[in-house]
């Protein structure tokens, strides 16, 4: 069968135009269809940076969340990005993989020293470095967690979990949450549940069924601004009429950040053993110390059957993801759930081991605590003097600042195009971090930012709510 034209003149998507359709469809981050991004890159980027975008969006496929792009970058170090111009930023997104901080000492001497020993490791063979790595994470899990596959990204490391959940339970049903983001495959946007990533795309994995996440500010039960746990009832409620779910599948703390309540775990993790369901938690991003512990299930005290990491476990350098499993999954010798080319890359196992060392050695897990717990102190006091914001919380250096404004009928409204505002007030005066649902602003720093650099971070973002409402 001929398609309907040409390859080579295939029309262009249609792009939103209305500010409706752009708002559904931020849930993830900022758009790089938005008026105000128009508006900021013509009045901040110089010709040199011009250039290299327009370079960039000719040859790359156009996304939303990426090409055309933000900017250009010459430099990364620690807690700062800096651009093409020069110009520095304190970066509060990272994409989540700078938990021991950009460029790492530690982490490139070691990889500079795995580059002269041993490159590449094909398949069918194994190297010390991977070894080590699958020990060390296997000893600092708790638990039964001591069985590991690692995969290039947390994308794939993803997959591999379902896959292992069907071949343990044999059913194929997943439940996991609205809003939630699993990585961009299609199996992995199947269990996600941001319409940016799943609309148009068609039919999708059978089997997978959606709940209310954990977040008082949007519950369909209405707990307002306490959580009394009634969508952890629903997990079960729905475990129970479908009655042959292969796993539930969700982020520990969703990295908007929805900060389940203490017992909300627990509750669903009993659910889970009531209705033969398997606990699949994602600490893709949010994982390796972030929220004031290795793991961030640790905060809830209790013990998923598998655990994904990802992002910041190659250093904020090499691409890499594990899966942790209890050791009753080992149960798939005679098949291959998880055969990637560079499942045990020496170079990205040998950044890993030397991030993990950094975080262990540095104490950055408290680090994450002690100044998390500041920060979160500061952003309330910050509440108390800007109407614009309608809540702030946090987990260790996992932070968020929900803004909302009057809206006609005496309510109040998602605060989304002053929370773009603010963006972008804040990048101008040297501060990076993204806007998640539309209008929550998602901050995840270094764990290895100074208490100086933290509070000038703080500094810009309070000027800059205060320009945008003035």
């Amino acid at each position: 069968m001929k398609p309907p034209f040409p390859l080579d003149q295939a029309p262009a998507p249609t792009s939103p135009r209305s500010s409706s359709e752009l708002d559904a469809l931020r849930s993830e981050g900022d758009l790089n269809q938005s008026p105000q991004r128009q508006a900021w890159a013509a009045a901040h980027l110089g010709s040199q940076a011009q250039n290299l975008l327009e370079r960039d969006a000719a040859v790359f496929l156009h996304q939303s969340l990426s090409t055309p792009c933000l900017n250009v970058l010459r430099h990364v170090e620690g807690a700062w990005l800096e651009d093409i111009a020069g110009r520095r930023y304190l970066d509060f997104h990272g994409n989540c993989v700078h938990q021991v901080g950009f460029a790492a000492p530690k982490v490139i001497a070691a990889i500079k020293a795995q580059l002269d020993e041993l490159c590449f490791c094909p398949r069918r063979y194994t190297c010390e470095p991977a070894i080590r790595l699958a020990e060390k994470l296997t000893q600092l899990a708790p638990g039964n967690l001591k069985r590991v596959s690692f995969a290039p990204g947390g994308t794939t490391a993803v997959g591999m979990a379902l896959k292992y959940a069907r071949v343990a339970t044999g059913r194929f049903k997943f439940v996991s949450m609205w809003d939630s983001f699993h990585g961009a495959s299609l199996d992995a946007i199947s269990v996600g549940g941001e319409a940016l990533f799943r609309k148009g795309i068609g039919p999708l994995l059978p089997g997978c069924e959606h709940v209310p996440p954990p977040e008082p500010m949007r519950c369909p039960f209405h707990c307002g601004k306490t959580c009394n746990l009634a969508c952890a009832d629903y997990v079960e409620y729905v475990l129970e009429r479908e009655g042959d779910v292969a796993a539930v599948i969700a982020e520990t703390v969703r990295n908007t950040p929805f900060i389940p309540p203490p017992d909300y775990w627990k509750r669903i993790r009993a659910a889970c053993d009531r209705h033969g369901a398997l606990l699949i938690l994602d600490e893709v991003p949010i994982g390796l110390g972030r929220s004031g512990k290795l793991f961030a299930f640790e905060n809830y005290d209790v013990l998923p059957d598998m655990v994904i990491l990802g992002k910041g476990l190659g250093g904020g350098i090499f691409p890499l993801a594990a899966l942790l499993a209890r050791d009753s999954l080992n149960i798939a010798g005679d098949m291959a759930l998880g055969h990637y080319t560079h499942e045990k890359n020496p170079v990205a196992c040998a950044a890993a081991l030397a991030t993990l060392e950094v975080i262990q050695e540095e104490g950055l897990a408290d680090r994450a605590r002690d100044l998390g717990a500041w920060a979160l102190q500061r952003m309330q006091a910050m509440a108390s003097t800007h109407p614009l914001i309608a809540d702030v919380r946090g987990l260790g250096l996992l932070l968020g600042m929900e803004l909302a404004a009057p809206a006609p009928n005496g309510a109040r409204r998602p605060a989304i195009a002053e929370a773009e505002q603010v963006m972008y007030e804040s990048l101008k005066r040297g501060l990076s971090f993204k806007v998640t649902m539309g209008n929550v602003l998602t901050l995840t720093p270094a764990l290895t930012i100074t208490q100086a650099e933290l509070e000038q971070a703080f500094d810009i973002l309070d000027e800059s709510l205060a320009a945008v409402r003035s």
